[in-house]
């Protein structure tokens, strides 16, 4: 049976001069020794991927591309200075040119005029990409890791590409996928779901539960489960319980492919990396180290939402947005010629929010779906959002007449964003000067959110991309850097402070609480949910006194407050609304992601209101979906 490429290459002109072919992922590079034909073969190529239902791109040959100074001097002389061009990045081993402006729609041209000119100039591909509004060594380090490490990473992608389009060992008529839980079943923490089929072994998500001290990591003992086989890993949004341990697969030998979005991928690093810090803080050793995470980062392939691909001979993948953070998604499956079609919800919103838009409803298939259940009881329906806003301002406002401070503990990720756009505005409307303090990392998240604000609601990319009002450089939000500058605050006046971590299981939200409980004139505000067994559940279940350091005793005499109508998760009627609404209708519906009883209740009502088997699983279950 003849190769793809072999295909591929025997529809192709004789003079298009095709010197050497290769696979980036699923992707299918064809280098030309032909500058007519690199300039003018769209067609032909467009017809192939036409044909063939594969991405399949065109670049120069290194024989015949202009020179690395004259291209940076050319990309000069094309794009405005308008577009301010802060830095130009050569990836010669892949024929790539990385433009970075913060202006990127100026250095693209009208129709991508800009970009043309440049390519058929230089002969290279030009890629652009946004400055960070916010400086953020984070995001210029992993650019470094994929740019210095380019020859590694270019072999890695044609690897990948290798193993996608093998020949396939199994029968056309052997039939068969298997899910098993490593973790997340009846429980928040630890996602991790290994699926298998007569082709293929991937992981969906390697989370960690932070809040337990017990059972904090997926089984990846399971039997069935051998890291040496894992043909890919696919992490639906960057929070610890859902990608936390992906590094330490890494650290185990895995050099297999990471799948999921661009803010995912720079968001999960910057969790990863204080995750460690955290770890060492608390005064035990990391279960991995900064080398594994950047060998992750080496690894990992991002996906556009919506963009259809290959990752193993006998499943493709398409990300969906799911309104829970930045860059989360749904993950739809679709599994061997396309008989069977899986989608895993990881974690998602259903309604608009300031940051986000809702999720996805409408798929080609969807046979299985696995739904979270963070609230999936029947107790847990939330009040409407401008409610809860109303809740959080008013709150705000009273501490502040009475000289208090306000303690709002928030993951890096999500609701941290969505606090702060709803006090800005408050603020702006209510023409208050109280500082708003933001400590731990999430400034490294809000530069990540300004360079991909195609994945933010309508109202807030078109703030950032196009009118220079970017909400998170407001005047009134301040970053606190460490240990003085936290001093300063503590000592200081009235003020609101947004600090991680959200469970208060770590990190300045601690320090401050230390700090703040005592005072009966403080507020603490829970706006995320709370783990089982994390200090944050232990506060909500009425808790009154707080020990540090084994004999520091303090009295919890701060107001406590939670506001769940501001949560990132869909609740109970929102979950049942979207077993509703999804496209088509799922012939089956297994529920994760939440405490026991929450599952089993969400499970009962779904059978009850759609007549449709649902499922329970435990840990370490497996079970066949056909």
């Amino acid at each position: 049976m003849a190769t793809i490429i072999e295909e591929i290459l025997s529809k192709i002109p004789h003079d298009a001069k095709i010197s050497c072919t290769k696979y980036e992922g699923a992707n299918i590079v064809l280098y030309t020794k032909s500058k007519q034909f690199f300039k003018y073969g769209g067609d032909i190529i467009y017809k192939l991927v036409e044909d063939f239902k594969k991405r399949i791109e065109l670049r120069a040959d290194p024989s015949i591309r202009v020179s690395e100074e004259k291209t940076l001097s050319t990309i000069k002389k094309i794009i405005p200075k308008e577009a301010e061009i802060s830095k130009i990045g050569m990836i010669s081993t892949r024929g790539l040119v990385i433009i970075e402006a913060r202006k990127p729609g100026v250095a693209i041209g009208k129709n991508g005029e800009k970009l043309k000119e440049i390519k058929n100039e230089t002969l290279w591909i030009p890629v652009i990409q946004r400055k960070p509004e916010i400086r953020s060594a984070l995001i210029q380090n992993i650019r470094n890791v994929l740019y210095e490490d380019s020859a590694e990473r270019k072999k890695f992608l044609d690897d990948v590409g290798k193993r996608i389009y093998e020949v396939t060992k199994s029968s056309a008529k052997t039939k068969w996928a298997k899910i098993s839980y490593l973790g997340g079943a009846r429980q928040v923490g630890r996602s991790c779901l290994f699926l298998q089929t007569p082709e293929s072994k991937i992981l969906l998500d390697c989370g960690v539960d932070i809040a337990s001290t017990s059972h904090s990591f997926p089984h990846l003992e399971a039997p069935e489960f051998n890291i040496q086989d894992l043909d890919a890993v696919i992490v639906s949004h960057a929070h610890l319980d859902h990608c936390g341990l992906v590094p330490l697969l890494f650290k185990y030998g895995y050099r297999g492919p990471v799948y999921c979005t661009a803010p995912t991928r720079d968001i999960m690093a910057l969790l990863q990396l204080d995750y460690i810090q955290v770890s060492h803080g608390q005064g035990g050793d990391a279960i991995y180290a900064t080398n594994d995470i950047k060998e992750m980062i080496k690894h990992t392939i991002v996906l556009e939402l919506g963009e259809v691909t290959d990752i193993s001979p006998d499943v493709r993948v398409t990300l969906y947005n799911a309104g829970h953070i930045i860059g989360s998604s749904l993950v739809h499956l679709h599994i061997g010629e396309g008989w069977h079609n899986l989608l895993y919800t990881g974690d998602f919103k259903t309604k608009a929010t300031n940051l986000l838009n809702p999720a996805h409803t409408k798929f080609p298939r969807v046979e299985t779906l696995l739904i979270e259940s963070t609230y999936g009881c029947k107790d847990d329906e939330m009040p409407p959002r401008k409610t809860s806003e109303k809740e959080l301002t008013d709150l705000v406002e009273k501490t502040i007449k009475k000289k208090g401070k306000v303690l709002i503990p928030v993951l890096g990720v999500g609701r941290a964003q969505e606090v702060m756009l709803v006090l800005k505005d408050y603020f702006e409307k209510k023409k208050l000067k109280i500082p708003i303090y933001v400590e731990g990392m999430l400034w490294d998240v809000n530069a990540i959110a300004c360079i991909y604000p195609r994945f933010l609601s309508k109202d807030v990319k078109e703030k950032v991309f196009y009118k220079d009002d970017n909400p998170f450089l407001a005047d009134t939000f301040k970053e606190v850097a460490g240990g003085k500058e936290r001093r300063q605050v503590i000592d200081g006046g009235p003020c609101v402070v947004l600090a991680t971590s959200g469970m208060l299981t770590g990190g300045p939200s601690v320090e401050y609480l230390r700090e703040f409980a005592a005072n009966k004139n403080n507020q603490l505000i829970f706006v995320s949910y709370q783990g089982a067994g994390s200090l944050g559940r232990k506060i909500q279940s009425g808790l009154k006194e707080l020990t540090f350091n084994g004999n520091q005793t303090i009295p919890l005499n701060m107001k406590i407050n939670t506001i769940p109508g501001l949560s990132g998760h869909a609740d109970r009627k929102e979950l049942i609304e979207y077993v509703k609404k999804i496209d088509p209708s799922p012939r089956r519906i297994i529920i994760n992601h939440g405490e026991k009883s929450k599952c089993l209740d969400l499970a009962s009502s779904l059978h009850k209101a759609f007549k449709v088997e649902t499922t329970v699983p435990r840990n370490m279950e497996s079970f066949r979906l056909r």
